[in-house]
């Protein structure tokens, strides 16, 4: 922190008016010393004085960039702080991976508040490379960079009383530190019950019906906007009643998303649609830091000076950055020094051989139908859908014509067989797309129009240890990704560059209609969101929470 004053001149909120005044404020050692009325004869238009946004909740890990990499990105857009669920990593590499991570992020001016991953792995149905139990759970919460318990994923195990799980919440409890949510679709006596246990938070509401069920129980929502989950539409307007139980986030950024905007467009976008500007700040700056008592400024003398001038309050533009009185940002580009991290290239498990393409082939039972995933654009859930499968020499193939392809899940962490099931609506014409990244446990997730071209595309990512990859049989693009097989330690805007490039490829020549083909792909691994996944053990059924009858693996 830099030992000096300096002023500020602009237009500053009047929180209890609603309303904003000419001010001049006083920034000293790194805090704010004192907003004074005055400086309308400053000429020109004067910026607007905001705090700064707060991600409240998302896994830096699926920007594909370390901690250090995704604050020169975001500090751009007006970002000073996120909550961040370092899960990811963890169940890659377990708790060397959540110090790294800590480790890292403080390299640099930006507050990043990691919490301690409450579940990992996420459930007893995939092989993850590593598992974090109660003990090292309470050990992690007890530090005070830790500053929260991670989204209890297993909302089956709250609503059971499940042992372990209840010692985890007791001692975040105990800590009093927040507890987050993860629920999706959970309403009623249940969703009572999940709050009831501790539970503060939930992002994976996806129905206004659903998240106001929850905020009438006390619950604070978060409006999440990803690069796959999209529930703005659905949730925006509940911030003109709920709007002080009511927080933004992204979730799952991908870099190229990133490099366009963050929580400044999710701002932008509430007040387009008529939300009160005051409301739409307090749950884009205020809440999170009331909620997860962030040592983060929000104007007021004597706190850090952590603040944006932005253009208007109409695009949120920004014009400035600061973070503890450090100018970290001007007029869209971030001034953070890169850091180089030696420990990035330790981070990572991959013990994985490259597969032939027999290993994607599927043997028809005879039955007349099978189990297909319907993917669903901008969505983590997916639907059941049943299909008369198209036989060949006795196997099951793909049916390119009415978008039925092959997903495999592959073991990345010890030789296994492959789990190899049916999707649809990817809308893949030729080729096939594979990713590392594929939540929660992070074996390679790999989706094709052939087996041959499948494999070509497990086989990039399986060289690179980790990236995402397409190919259209005789092109081929991969995106390394070598830090635990999840991120990469290059400059975040390179990285941007080449993942648009891959996700073009995808989209216009290999055909996908997703808005974000690498993105969805890497949630249909995800089993705790209903309701036909894929995970490296079999086809899984997230309402019954058990493998579908003839489709797991037999090792």
């Amino acid at each position: 922190m830099e030992n000096k004053t300096f002023f500020v001149t602009g237009l500053f909120p009047d929180w209890a008016g609603k309303s904003f005044f000419p001010a001049r404020v006083t920034v000293s050692n790194g805090q704010i010393e004192s907003v004074n009325r005055g400086g309308a004869e400053i000429e020109g238009p004067l910026p607007y004085i905001l705090p700064g946004f707060i991600d409240a909740h998302v896994h830096i890990e699926s920007s594909m960039l370390i901690p250090s990499e995704f604050a020169r990105m975001a500090v751009a857009h007006g970002t000073v702080a996120t909550v961040s669920d370092p899960h990811e990593i963890a169940n890659v590499c377990g708790i060397h991976g959540v110090e790294f991570m800590i480790n890292n992020g403080k390299k640099v001016p930006f507050k990043f508040n990691f919490g301690a991953p409450s579940c990992v792995p996420a459930t007893s149905f995939e092989t993850a490379g590593d598992a974090i139990d109660v003990r090292a759970v309470s050990a992690l919460l007890q530090r005070d960079d830790v500053r929260y318990l991670s989204e209890m994923m297993n909302f089956p195990g709250v609503l059971f009383n499940d042992p372990d799980v209840m010692q985890k919440i007791a001692a975040a409890k105990s800590l009093n530190k927040p507890i987050d949510g993860h629920a999706p679709g959970l309403m009623g006596e249940k969703a009572q019950q999940y709050i009831d246990a501790g539970i503060s938070t939930d992002h994976e509401c996806f129905t206004y019906e659903e998240a106001l069920d929850k905020l009438r129980r006390g619950m604070k929502v978060i409006i999440r906007e990803g690069s796959a989950a999209k529930n703005f539409e659905a949730l925006y307007s509940l911030l003109h009643e709920w709007y002080g139980q009511m927080m933004f986030c992204s979730d799952d950024k991908h870099p190229d998303n990133l490099e366009e905007g963050h929580i400044n467009r999710l701002c932008a976008r509430a007040v387009e649609k008529g939300v009160d500007v005051f409301k739409v700040l307090q749950a884009a700056c205020i809440n999170p830091v009331n909620h997860y008592k962030l040592d983060v400024g929000i104007l007021n003398p004597g706190e850090p000076a952590d603040f944006i001038l932005v253009e208007d309050l109409i695009g949120f533009r920004v014009i400035k950055t600061f973070i503890n009185g450090q100018l970290v940002a001007e007029n869209g580009k971030g001034l953070i020094e890169r850091v180089v991290d030696p420990e990035a290239g330790k981070m990572n498990r991959f013990s994985c051989s490259p597969v032939s393409q027999e290993v994607f082939k599927v043997i028809s039972s005879g039955k007349d139908t099978v189990p297909v995933i319907e993917a669903l654009d901008g969505q983590l859930i997916t639907q059941k859908w049943l299909w008369q499968p198209l036989i060949r020499d006795g196997r099951i193939v793909q049916d390119t014509e009415n978008d039925i392809l092959k997903i495999a899940v592959i073991n990345r962490y010890h030789p296994a067989p492959v789990a190899v099931a049916f999707i649809k609506n990817i809308g893949l014409k030729k080729g096939a797309i594979a990713s590392s990244v594929a939540h929660d446990s992070h074996n390679i997730v790999v989706i094709g129009c052939s087996d041959e071209c499948m494999m070509r595309a497990a086989n990039l990512v399986i060289a690179e240890k980790g990236g995402v990859s397409a190919t259209d049989g005789l092109e081929d693009k991969v995106l390394g990704l070598p830090v635990a097989g999840l991120m990469s330690a290059e400059d975040g805007h390179e990285v941007a560059s080449a993942y648009t490039a891959i996700d073009q490829f995808a989209r216009i020549n290999l055909g996908s209609t997703l808005q974000s083909p690498f993105m969805t792909l890497s949630f249909m691994a995800l089993l705790v969101i209903p309701k036909l996944k894929l995970s490296d053990r079999g086809l899984f059924d997230g309402e019954s929470f058990s493998f579908v009858p003839g489709w797991e693996i037999q090792e």
